[in-house]
């Protein structure tokens, strides 16, 4: 029995004792939780009580517009511009609204005359036929280039107002380009926010004598050897009006067509635009309709004069060397309004 006993707690003695090791793990683990605990706690209380800077870029974008104008309705926002020129600055001018505009015309149709009418007004910026040179229509990318340094205010020209202009854009004859490149023209129109002037005329027959004379002047030069394309005296209109073109009357009805085709397809391609359709017999016989442009700008009103002098003043009977072929042509077809139709400049000074 002793052996028995002996050999029990001997069996006893050699069964080994559960490991220690899981319990100090167990132990730590709960030590790391709590400090992490403290740690949250800690930055809670940072976030709660200690002020911190707003992100620099979240603050850059709900920053407003430099020059907010709550005056303007909301549909006009898209054409309301402040334009920061990189060649100089425009100081106390640098909150005056400018509107981008484009006179959108054909050559012998008054855009020079209604264009100088503009530029007398003390805000307007209107920098003449600036595509004039080919090489800035050669292709897409310069004429936007050109386009991009007129509205930036960066076009230099004698009729720059710089720091408060307030209106700003050129002559754009229809066969310089606008055609050809409408597509990408009316897409840089509607993305820059700029209107859209047409200045066409209504009697298409006196455009074509005008073109034709003024044609004639260019190798003639009339005028002391000079060729001038408009004049400012009665004297030198006088003595360019003695030229009586004779006019081709087997193309004449088709290149009349032309003239309205060119018209109404440019009418067509900018009608997604904000635009203005003027004639320039309106122009001159209601003063009101000058008023309408400055409106349409969204300048003050101003009184506005042109030193230009009407060419070809006398009824165009008297001023084509073949009139009655031209009579006889134009009888019974749908121009034949425009043998009877005429107007008398009634004066230069609209106020």
């Amino acid at each position: 029995m002793m052996e028995e006993c002996c050999y029990f707690n001997k069996d006893s003695l050699l069964i080994k004792p559960p490991k220690k090791y899981p319990l100090v793990l167990w132990m730590a683990a709960l030590a790391l939780v709590m400090i992490s605990g403290v740690y949250i706690c800690i930055l809670y209380l940072k976030q709660k009580w200690v002020p911190t800077m707003p992100n620099p870029i979240m603050l850059r974008l709900k920053e407003p517009k430099p020059c907010p104008d709550p005056g303007i309705p909301q549909s006009e926002v898209p054409y309301v511009h402040y334009p920061e020129p990189t060649t100089y600055s425009r100081n106390e001018c640098a909150c005056t609204p400018v509107w981008f505009f484009a006179i959108l015309s054909m050559q012998r149709s008054g855009s020079g005359w209604f264009e100088t009418l503009l530029n007398s007004h003390v805000n307007v910026s209107s920098n003449g036929e600036i595509f004039s040179v080919k090489e800035r229509r050669s292709n897409i990318s310069s004429i936007l280039q050109t386009l991009d340094e007129v509205y930036n205010l960066d076009w230099y020209s004698s009729a720059s107002k710089n720091e408060c202009t307030a209106a700003v854009g050129f002559k754009w004859m229809l066969n310089q380009g606008v055609i050809h490149h409408h597509d990408e023209i009316v897409k840089y129109f509607n993305q820059r926010g700029v209107s859209a002037i047409f200045l066409f005329r209504r009697n298409l027959l006196r455009r074509m004598v005008s073109v034709l004379a003024n044609m004639h002047d260019r190798g003639a030069k009339q005028l002391n050897g000079t060729h001038k394309a408009h004049v400012h005296s009665r004297d030198e209109a006088d003595v360019l009006a003695r030229y009586k073109p004779t006019i081709n009357v087997n193309s004449l009805v088709p290149e009349l067509k032309q003239m309205d085709k060119w018209g109404a397809d440019a009418l067509d391609y900018f009608k997604s635009t904000r635009h203005i359709l003027l004639y320039y017999e309106d122009l001159v016989n209601n003063r009101k309709k000058v008023k309408d442009v400055l409106k349409f700008l969204r300048l003050p009103k101003r009184k506005l004069s042109s030193r230009h002098v009407k060419i070809h003043r006398r009824p165009l009977s008297d001023q084509v060397e073949n009139w009655d072929a031209v009579y006889d042509t134009l009888k019974g077809t749908e121009y034949e309004s425009f043998l009877h139709a005429d107007y008398q400049m009634q004066q230069e000074t609209i106020s």
